[in-house]
């Protein structure tokens, strides 16, 4: 059977469509969110139930929907405080002030934000993407 299939708007609220598995090269889960001052504000998210904080400067994101395996890729940046500009880098799956590696799981994931001196801080806007199967 070959044919084409239009449609302007596809719902669905469980199974793979739901999550964007059934899609490849799209993100798995995605957030954008505060941290400024320790408290977790989640501004926006897909796939993302929740993020914790563990430290200043250290976070653990956790996903509403389990990844198929732990082969994903988490990627994003940060940068900003309450009263000063601090561009930061992501150090995903590790906690930086103690350089202790914690592997990915299926459901969630560890990362620290560090300044450009290398030191976590919690800044004011943390954004992250994940790709995956």
């Amino acid at each position: 059977m070959a044919g084409t299939l239009v449609a302007n708007t596809i719902n669905t609220d469980t199974g793979l469509f739901s999550t964007n598995n059934a899609y490849l090269g799209v993100a798995k889960a995605w957030v954008q969110f505060s941290a400024t001052s320790g408290t977790i504000t989640v501004n926006k998210s897909f796939n993302i139930s929740s993020v914790t904080r563990n430290s200043s400067g250290t976070y653990v994101a956790n996903f509403a929907t389990t990844m198929t395996d732990t082969g994903y890729v988490p990627v994003g940046s940060s940068g900003g405080t309450a009263s000063t500009y601090n561009s930061g880098a992501l150090a995903m799956f590790q906690t930086a002030s103690t350089g202790v590696s914690t592997a990915p799981t299926t459901s969630s994931f560890l990362f620290s934000t560090l300044n450009s001196g290398g030191s976590t801080f919690d800044p004011a806007y943390i954004n992250i993407a994940v790709f995956g199967n």
